[in-house]
Formats: structure tokens, sequence, C-alpha cells
């Protein structure tokens, strides 16, 4: 087993690699159920139903505490798997011509470090592009009184007028598309490593875990991917 570029217990990285991976997927169905909101029309209420959502993430501190509990792991799962990447192409023999890892290994377990590469970079503008808007950008002037009595900041229109943009809005929807594929190919290796590496490793239950990781790779990204698109070609115009 390799050890970790930035753990040195081996054991240690096994474990927080599969605790943190298991407890993204969650964190996962969670921000994906939020995000479902987004396709509901502004006549419907969905601007409150959104930004009083919003509201509830950035300021219930046990929610803001796993948030940033999973930013973190996020982060060190990439910057480790790309370390790790450099690390075992350097130390690859390059003159072994019958080195064929694509026969007994999956493509998304090859190239980890690309994908954790990938989605680094689509969280940092995630981040920037709403999370930073909320926290440090214009959004101070558009707080508004909801139905229910809620001080919010307008981040359901930033969302929406993002994504509905006549001129970068599809390529935006484009963009967080990709960024889901690179997801769901990290989710399709990741969700059932990590129940081995807890230990959940038996052929009674192995083809359903793998089976069960392939659903989830495909469904819950393909989900998050709709959402851009739908924004920019049905929803109304805001």
């Amino acid at each position: 087993m390799a050890k970790s570029a930035l753990l040195k217990s081996s054991l240690a990285k096994k474990y927080w690699m599969a605790f943190t991976g298991l407890f993204l997927c969650l964190f996962l169905v969670g921000h994906l159920f939020g995000n479902l909101q987004l396709l509901i029309p502004v006549s419907e209420g969905a601007r409150d139903q959104f930004n009083e959502y919003a509201l509830f993430m950035t300021t219930n501190p046990a929610v803001k505490v796993l948030s940033y509990l999973t930013y973190f792991s996020i982060i060190f799962h990439a910057i480790d798997g790309i370390i790790l990447t450099i690390n075992n192409r350097k130390a690859r023999p390059t003159g072994y011509v019958s080195f064929k890892p694509s026969t007994n290994t999956m493509w998304s377990s090859r190239n980890m470090g690309v994908l954790g590469t990938i989605i680094l970079a689509f969280i940092v503008v995630h981040m920037a592009m709403f999370w930073g808007e909320l926290k440090f950008g214009g959004l101070e002037d558009t707080v508004y009184t909801t139905e229910n009595g809620q001080e919010v900041r307008d981040l359901y229109t930033l969302t929406v007028k993002t994504f509905q943009d006549a001129e970068y809005g599809l390529w935006w929807a484009v963009a967080y598309a990709l960024a889901m594929v690179a997801i769901g190919f990290h989710l399709s290796h990741g969700f059932s490593s990590g129940f081995q590496s807890l230990g959940v490793n038996h052929p009674k239950y192995n083809g359903f875990i793998r089976k069960t990781g392939w659903a989830f790779a495909i469904l819950v990204p393909l989900a998050f991917a709709v959402i851009p698109f739908y924004i920019h070609f049905v929803l109304e115009k805001i």
C-alpha cells in the first residue's frame, strides 16, 4: 500500500480517505436536494425558498462545521492525489514495455490525480462565483425580507442569472457539466473502494456495493449537471 504524500501512516491515509470520501457522498446528496430548488419557477416561490435554504446552510453552526470539514477533506484529497500521481510517475520504470495497467485497473483509478485537479479547480471557481459573492461580494445590496420574515441575500437570482446570461450562461453550464463528469468518474472508483478500505469486503456484498456505486456515480452528477441547462433553456427568465 502506497504511503500518503501528506500523512506518514498509510493506515491513517486509508481510513481518512474512506471516511471523508463516503462523507462527501452524503454531502453531495444533501447539496443536490438543496440545488434542485433552483428548478422551481420564481412565480412559485423559488426565490424565497432557495434563499432561506442558503441562509440556513451558511448560518447554522452544525451545518457550518460539517461544510468546512467537507471542504477541507475535498481539498486534502485532491492535493494528496496530485502529489501521489507525480510521485508514482517519477518512480515508474520507463523501460518496462510490458507494463499495461489498463489490463487490470479502471481508467478512473489510474487517473485520480487528473480528476482531482479538475475537481479542485471546479471547487475554487464554484466557491468564488457563489459562496464568495454571498459572503464578500455585492449581495449585501440585495438583502430583502421573505414572506416568512427572514432577512436573506438573493443568491437565487445570482445563480439563475449566471446560467441565463446570454453571452456566457451556456458556457458556464457546459463547464459545470464537465466538472460533474470528473466527479462521476471519481465516484465510480471511490465509492466502492471506500467501503473496502473500511473492511466491508465480502463476496456476498461486493457486487451490490459496486452496482450501488456505479448508480450513485451516474445519477447524482447527472442530476447536478441537468440543473444549469434547465435554468438556461427552460426556466423562466428573471
